[in-house]
Parts: structure tokens; sequence; C-alpha cells
């Protein structure tokens, strides 16, 4: 049996390097969603939801950065030393704020050698007091229990892009119906990934994704044959949407909320994705002349299919990425990052965690989107995402709703961050 297994994984290796080397399979990011869009606004009142009197939101596709490059540094190689007294902000911030995102990090991190520590002396702290403890004891917590270090980018720089990310809400059903035609899908048992670094090393944080016919691995179905009358993963539906383009959108975003005719709102999160290449809907509407770079906006792109609903499948098919949800359990105070906990409006943010440590404490210092309006705040590292990349990035989580959504839609601004480690902390 034990041979039999081995020699299965290895036909199964051999397939990979032959479909990759024949470019049939791509290296993909372990992302949350369709997040390699970012969201570029134009003017103050953009906004990444379709929001009334909201428009000018230019769908761009952010800088990459060469794979060498990046194998080239450390786990956490970014990271410089640094004094408290360099954060700008930090002791202005009222930590209380944030203290709920960091406890929720630590049922995740709270067992692990280098965080056990500081989340048992968190505990203890939260324990003593009956609400939440006093700025003066947080700021004697974190001093005590965490070294800090300021992230840079691979050219010594300091300051990168803040963007922002909201969670979207959607009129669903659980059962089909003409008003609710659109499924979301949970993820097939057929979809299998591979993590390329067991292959080479230096792919870490790179992998595959495809399904085996007979003892060959080949790419996973795409956007067009899954959104078949015939799809070959029918049976996987577990939730309608009314429109399909914010479906799309959902898709970009990686979770949200649906909200049933009865009243009733059920969170849907990010459960994997088909591995295909993900591929601008909003470039395609201009490179087609349909659409100019200002008004390829969310707002402009719903409009756009509103207005050509007989044009509208075939455009959402030249995008071959599908991602696929999952229900998450009801009562969640948000939805679930990457690092398996509710993620906290305004207090958490998504990291590249080949650079940041996933789950942990972050000071980060922007302004508000399109304004010099400062942001100095202690937020906490608990999601990921595939336009996420370098050391001096970041996506804030605005939380849910028509206000969120215009701010994490509006946002693209410079700015600094710092990293909280325990002094345990060991970097490999």
């Amino acid at each position: 049996m034990k041979k039999s297994a081995s020699l299965f994984i290895s036909v199964l290796l051999v397939s990979l390097l032959s479909a990759c080397a024949n470019n049939k399979l791509k290296p993909v990011e372990p992302v949350k969603a369709d997040s390699a869009v970012t969201v570029t606004p134009t003017t103050a009142a953009s906004a990444k939801c379709d929001c009334p009197q909201v428009a000018n939101i230019t769908i761009t596709e952010p800088k990459t950065i060469d794979a060498k490059e990046i194998a080239k540094i450390a786990d956490y190689g970014l990271l410089k030393p640094a004094n408290w007294e360099d954060v700008d902000g930090f002791y202005q911030d009222n930590l209380a704020f944030s203290w709920p995102a960091w406890l929720q990090s630590c049922t995740a991190l709270g067992n692990r050698p280098m965080w056990q520590k500081a989340c048992s002396a968190a505990t203890q702290l939260n324990s003593q007091h009956v609400r939440k403890p006093n700025l003066e004891a947080l700021q004697g917590y974190f001093k005590e229990y965490f070294s800090v270090y300021k992230t840079t980018n691979i050219d010594g720089t300091e300051s990168g892009m803040i963007t922002g990310y909201y969670e979207p809400l959607l009129k669903g059903s659980r059962t089909k119906t003409a008003k609710y035609p659109n499924p979301l899908y949970q993820a097939p048992t057929d979809l299998i990934t591979v993590e390329l670094d067991s292959i080479y090393p230096e792919l870490k944080y790179k992998r595959v994704r495809g399904r085996l016919v007979g003892n060959k691995l080949v790419p996973y179905y795409n956007r067009a044959e899954i959104e078949l009358d015939t799809s070959p993963i029918k049976g996987l539906e577990f939730i309608y949407i009314d429109d399909i383009i914010d479906v799309f959108f959902l898709q970009i975003q990686g979770s949200g909320l649906v909200q049933l005719e009865n009243g009733e709102q059920i969170h849907v999160g990010y459960a994997d994705q088909n591995g295909q290449s993900y591929n601008s809907i909003g470039r395609i509407l201009i490179e087609r002349g349909e659409l100019t770079s200002a008004t390829a906006s969310m707002n402009g792109i719903k409009n756009w299919a509103r207005n050509n609903p007989s044009k509208l499948r075939d455009l959402l098919n030249s995008n071959p990425s599908y991602v696929f949800f999952r229900e998450l359990p009801a009562g969640l105070p948000g939805p679930l990052g990457a690092l398996g906990v509710p993620i906290l409006g305004e207090r958490s943010v998504a990291i590249d965690p080949k650079f940041v440590p996933l789950g942990a404490p972050v000071f980060l210092s922007t302004t508000e989107p399109n304004s010099t309006k400062p942001i100095k705040r202690l937020v906490v590292a608990q999601d990921t995402g595939g336009a996420i990349k370098g050391g001096v990035r970041a996506d804030f989580f605005w939380g849910s709703g028509f206000e969120a959504g215009a701010k994490a839609g509006a946002m693209k601004q410079t700015g600094k961050i710092w990293v909280l480690l325990p002094k345990e902390f060991i970097f490999k």
C-alpha cells in the first residue's frame, strides 16, 4: 500500500513538472480571493462598492515583484530592529480599540512556542480588568513582551502602498429561483493543490492547482466551464445570488454578507480558487473600446453590465479565474481572515506573510483615503491577499457596508509599518 502510494505521488510530481514546463499549469499565489486586482481612486468620491453618487474607480494591475528576487530574501528578512520612540504615534493611539483583535490572534497563536508567553500574559492582563485594560497597562504590556521592527522594501526604502478592502453585502437565497439564479459554489473535492516548495524550496509561497485525469495533473476547470448549465461541479451550490456581477466582485473581495429575504444574514468566506490566472475585465473593456480608463470603475463596469446583458457572460468568461466559498459560522463578529480568526474593522490588515508574520501586531502610519488626515494606530496582521506583496505593503480592512466600501475603494495611500514581535521570536 505504501509502495503504491509513493509511486502515485512520484507519477503526480512528474506530471506536475511536465505540465509546468509546458505552461499548462501556472504557479499561483496562496490567496484568499482574486485579490490580484487593486482599486485605484481617481476622485475623492470614488468607492469600492455599487453605491449611488460614487464612481471613478479604475481597476489596475499591481506592480509585481520578481519571484527570484524575493526568493533570495530570508523570511522576515526586510524587518529591521527599531526603538519604541521610532514608532510614529504609538504613545498617542488608544490601544484598547485594537486589543480585541490581538486577543483573537492569540486564539490561533497561543500554543506556538514563540508566541505562547506574550499570549498568556495578554489573557492574564485581560482577566484582571472588568473592561479593557487602560492605556498605561496596554503600553506597558507591549513594551514588556515585544520588540519592535521597522519594515522596509527590497530597495531599502521605508514607505509603501496602503490600500483598503471591505465586506460587501449581497442579496441571496438558499434555493435557486428566477430572482436568485447565480450560485456560490463550495470547494470541489477533486481540486488538488500542490505546494511548490515541496519540490523547489525557492518557490516557497507558490502553489499550483489542478485535477487528476488518469495519472496526470491538468488545469482545473475555468470560469466558462464552471458556469455552464451542465457545470462539472454541479451539486456544490449552497447559496444563490441575484446579480452575477455582484458574485464576480465578491470573488475579488474574498468574503461577504448575504442577506436573505427573511432578514437573515449569512457570512460567506473564501474556500479555494481554481488556479487559473486572473484577467482584469476592466482592462478588457478598455482594450475593446467599451469603456475608458476614467469610466472603467466598479460602478462603470456594473453599469456597462446592466446595459449589455447579452455581452456580459462573454466578458466574465474572459477571466478564467474562479473562487469557491464556504458558509461561515453564525454570530461571527467579522469575516475570517487567513489566520482563521474573525477580523475587526479598522483594526485588521492583510500583509505579505513572507515579510510580516501572520497574526502579529502591526503599527500603521498612513492617511485617510484621498486625505492628509492621519491614521496612526495599532492593527493586527490577520489576513493575506494576492496583490499584497512586499515589506511595506498592507490592505486595511474597513469593515462592512456602504461607508466601509466607500473608504476601501478610495484608499491608495503611502504609509509606514512597524511590526511587534515577541522577545522570544527567533528569525530562521
